[in-house]
């Protein structure tokens, strides 16, 4: 008897003449096999490293000299900028679609089959992003790397939506370049962290506990040794800004740590009894922590 054979597609970005493409971790977690149309041509691609957190990965082909796309910042993106999103959606090959930067610094999380993705920092777009355009390209007019599109929200809220809802999200390619770069060098990537297990505080929970505020992350565990611990953060402090960032919840605690570098030193606002305080915390890599 023949088993079933499950199969889905999704699009990448060579960006290395080598044969190295960046592409989204879940459109290949689990995969057996993964082959690669380059042009006309089907090649088997090898796994060089994955990073669900930030939900990429990079393969490699054989071969060489390969065309690179051209690569961009995210840094000086404007609401309004006219982008065009590349991939093959529902496999339609080769498919482009145009719209405009609707939104920046957007964070979601998404939970998997084994992570927690968390995705900071995200570009939304307009342009129809649907199943198989995750993990293209997202470019500028003049045909610039600008992100790597994922699909995350949909009127399903889940991947693999039946329809774009013309609200389309991208990883700027500032943070997907640095991830590809981490991945072909090592195999792995690292990020900043703080130590800290935060939750919300909206009204509920400040009437409840007596709170001075509505809103803010309030720390409910702090990691021994961690930066965090080391700069003087204690359980019951209430976050209400990192680095001159608003922190309305514990989103923004992880989108305020992610948009750091791993060594930099950042100005933690909390509130503690009925007094604000500051604390100066020096990120450190999560690959030190204790629980790997």
């Amino acid at each position: 008897a023949r088993g079933m054979q499950e199969a889905g597609n999704g699009s990448g970005v060579i960006i290395r003449e080598d044969g190295h493409i960046l592409t989204n971790y879940h459109v290949i977690e689990g995969a057996d096999r993964i082959v690669v149309t380059v042009g006309v041509q089907d090649v088997e691609a090898e796994v060089v490293g994955t990073d669900p957190q930030t939900d990429l990965a990079v393969l490699k082909i054989p071969g060489e000299d390969y065309p690179v796309i051209e690569v961009g910042s995210s840094t000086d993106l404007r609401v309004g900028q006219f982008v065009v999103a590349v991939g093959s959606p529902f496999g339609l090959e080769k498919t482009v679609t145009a719209g405009i930067i609707s939104a920046l610094q957007r964070t979601s999380f998404a939970e998997g089959t084994t992570d927690i993705t968390a995705y900071t920092n995200l570009i939304q777009t307009d342009a129809a992003i649907n199943p198989g355009n995750s993990g293209g390209a997202l470019v500028d007019e003049t045909g610039t790397l600008i992100g790597i599109n994922t699909l995350i929200q949909s009127p399903s809220g889940s991947f693999g939506a039946p329809q774009s809802a013309g609200i389309g999200f991208a990883i700027p390619v500032d943070l997907a370049m640095s991830v590809a770069e981490q991945l072909i060098e090592t195999g792995r990537a690292v990020h900043p962290y703080m130590g800290v297990s935060s939750s919300t505080i909206d009204e509920n929970l400040a009437a409840q506990f007596g709170l001075p505020v509505n809103q803010g992350a309030l720390i409910q565990f702090v990691e021994p040794g961690s930066p965090a611990d080391e700069a003087g953060l204690q359980r019951g402090d209430i976050v209400t800004s990192i680095d001159g960032r608003d922190i309305s919840n514990v989103e923004d605690v992880f989108a305020a740590v992610r948009a750091a570098e791993i060594g930099d030193t950042v100005t933690v606002v909390v509130i503690r009894g009925d007094a604000e305080r500051e604390f100066e915390v020096t990120l450190a890599s999560d690959d030190l922590r204790s629980d790997g």
